[in-house]
């Protein structure tokens, strides 16, 4: 089984026509796993639907928890794409032995069709939680990171190795 922690970020905003804001409704994810005509055996549990821009060490403590709770070796974390690093950073900090743990995310809301990059970023994510090896990761734009080697790059929008 594979275990999806959802966090929020920008991969489940909606947009309110009427104000022009982004806001949280509820997560996509079964939705997409249908779309996408999954057949993998995937347990979908929300954690939070917080900004990452305002995810606290707190939020983190929560996620680490359940990482570390369920019985799936396999993770997935949707996630806000400004903190994913630090967060991916905290887990790998606080041991979750012997678990594969891939974090994703998405720049365009989902819920905005065919711009959004969300969907690719979960095939993807699904991809790679199946063949890389315990450790915890990023994974965006068809590539993966590891935790202590990425970087959004503020200026593509696209994440990348760290330049040392």
């Amino acid at each position: 089984m594979i275990q999806v922690f959802v966090t929020g970020g920008t991969f489940d905003k909606e947009y309110n026509y009427i104000t022009g804001e982004l806001y949280f409704k509820d997560t996509h994810l079964k939705e997409m796993f249908q779309r996408g005509r999954c057949t993998l055996d995937i347990d979908v549990k929300t954690l939070m639907m917080v900004d990452s821009l305002e995810m606290t060490d707190t939020d983190r403590e929560i996620i680490a928890h359940n990482c570390a709770k369920t019985l799936a070796n396999q993770i997935i974390i949707t996630h806000g794409t400004d903190k994913i690093v630090e967060t991916a950073t905290f887990l790998a900090r606080n041991a979750i032995p012997h678990k594969t743990i891939v974090l994703t995310g998405a720049m365009i809301p989902y819920a905005f069709g065919t711009s959004s990059d969300g969907f690719f970023n979960l095939g993807s994510a699904l991809a790679f939680v199946q063949v890389l090896p315990a450790g915890v990761y990023v994974v965006m734009n068809g590539r993966y990171f590891r935790w202590d080697n990425v970087a959004k790059n503020k200026g593509t929008g696209f994440f990348e190795e760290k330049i040392y």
